[in-house]
Parts: structure tokens; sequence; C-alpha cells
């Protein structure tokens, strides 16, 4: 069952995704030459008290930490600690949640360590943060499942192939529902699969986190004695993006972009639902 929100839950949704996207923003800066992945949690625990929300990753399924930061192979996943220091040249995923009044927001972003990148570094991050724009414009009213997974591909296909010759969808990790639980159906995948049909059809209070995953190689993975650490078979480096996203009478908001989504909706050519907070 796909639990449909009404504009009211959805504005609870929207607040928490403020919250995201102020953790985003404070340990995007934090994350520079030097730093620990746990300094990163301890502010995202430090935002969530702030803000008077709730941690949705600490505890669920015992995962230890307020986010998940996973570091330039590991794909998602990835347990805070202080032995993990980033350097000059990584890259970091980082996974944050908030739950505000019982209503939840889930969003990702790829973070830049210091300097001397390789080109197809950025690309690679390029192309999976606009597969996952590209997915948020096909979350129309009357469409399917399947056309999000089918956007996100199309537009990670049509893309120039890195040196090493192709992107890995990571398989057996997609998007979401989300709502009154962090992880609920229906599951996105961010490729087409034919064997599992259309899926449901999107309409109003349709609430998906949706969040392309993409390596410079393989799309297989393997997950660490931890538990929860998932890495590329082929050590190829990842790149995660993810938003929470409303669909609405008006058109999809996204719940965890600080404006909604509406400059990057419109240059695709989609209006941004109004936000219901401002």
């Amino acid at each position: 069952m796909v639990e449909i929100k009404t504009p009211e839950q959805i504005a609870k949704m929207r607040a928490a995704g403020l919250v995201v996207a102020e953790i985003h923003r404070r340990c995007a800066e934090a994350a520079v030459p030097g730093a620990s992945t746990k300094e990163l949690d301890d502010i995202a625990a430090q935002v969530l008290a702030e803000r008077g929300a709730k941690p949705n990753f600490l505890g669920y399924g015992g995962f230890p930490a307020s986010i998940c930061t996973s570091v330039n192979d590991v794909v998602v996943h990835g347990i805070p600690d202080r032995d993990t220091v980033l350097k000059a040249g990584d890259i970091i995923s980082i996974d944050a949640g908030a739950i505000v009044d019982g209503w939840h927001a889930d969003a990702a972003l790829t973070v830049f360590v210091g300097e001397g990148h390789a080109p197809q570094l950025h690309e690679l991050s390029r192309v999976t943060e606009e597969s996952l724009w590209a997915g948020i414009a096909a979350m129309r009213k009357g469409s399917r499942l399947v056309d999000i997974s089918r956007a996100i591909e199309s537009y990670i296909r049509r893309q120039p192939l890195p040196p090493s010759g192709k992107y890995g969808i990571i398989e057996n990790y997609g998007g979401h529902g989300i709502g009154s639980e962090m992880h609920m159906d229906p599951h996105l995948l961010n490729y087409v699969d034919r064997r599992r049909g259309r899926g449901p059809r999107l309409v109003p209070g349709t609430c998906l986190a949706i969040e392309p995953m993409l390596s410079l190689g393989t799309p297989k993975t393997h997950v660490l004695a931890d538990e929860w650490t998932v890495k590329t078979n082929d050590g190829t480096w990842a790149a995660h993006w993810e938003h929470s996203v409303a669909l609405t009478e008006e058109g999809p908001l996204v719940l965890t972009a600080p404006d909604g989504g509406r400059a990057k909706l419109a240059e695709l050519g989609v209006t941004a639902a109004p936000d219901p907070l401002a």
C-alpha cells in the first residue's frame, strides 16, 4: 500500500525537509581535509537538537549514527567514526534525515573534499545529480512509478562515457516511499526492470525519496562485516544524490531543497508546487 498524504501532512514533511537541508549545508561546509566523519555526525545531531527534530537514522535497524557518511568507493550507509578522516581529493556522500511531528524527510548529496579531483569525478557527481532532477521532473500526476525510473536511466545513458567506459547504476539500492515512516512502499529503481511492471500510478499526496547512485564502473556492490557499509565490488568511486519529493495538485514540491526545487525545476520546464511554509 502506498501512503497518500494530506496537504497538512506534506507541510510537516516540508518542515522536516528544511531541517535536512540545514544538516547538509553545515556538514558540507565542515567536510574539509582533516575532519572526521564523526565530527560531521556531531554537527548533524546538533542541528536536529536546535530545530527540535528527531533523527530517523539513529537506531534504525541498529544504525549507530544520525547520518550516513560514505567516502570514495563506499556507495551508501557508511558509518561515521573518528578514524575516518577526510583528505583532499576525497568525495563523500552525506545522507541525512529528520522527523518533525512524526513525519519524515531524507536526502543525500555528494561533497568534494578540498581540491585535486579528477574531471571524471566531477562528471560522475554531475550526472548523478542531474539524473535525480530528471526523475523529479517526471513525477507528474497520472504518470507511473516506472516513468521516474526511466527518466533517471535515460538521462544517464545519454551522457558521454567516462574514461572507465561506463557508469554503473547501482543495483539492489534505490528510492522509496516516505512519510509516517522513513522507508515505505513503493521501492523505486534507478533503471527500468520490465519484470517489475509499471508500478503504481502517481497521484497527489504521493511522496517519494528519489536517490540515484552511480559508480565509475560496476553496478555490483557488497556489504562489509559491519552489516551496513556498502562498497562497489571493483573499488570504483561512487556518487549519491537524493531528495524527498511530494506530488501535489499543483506539481512536485522538493521537500528537502531550500527553495522547494523551484529554480532547478524551472530549468527543466516544470513549475514547482507552492511552498506550504513560505
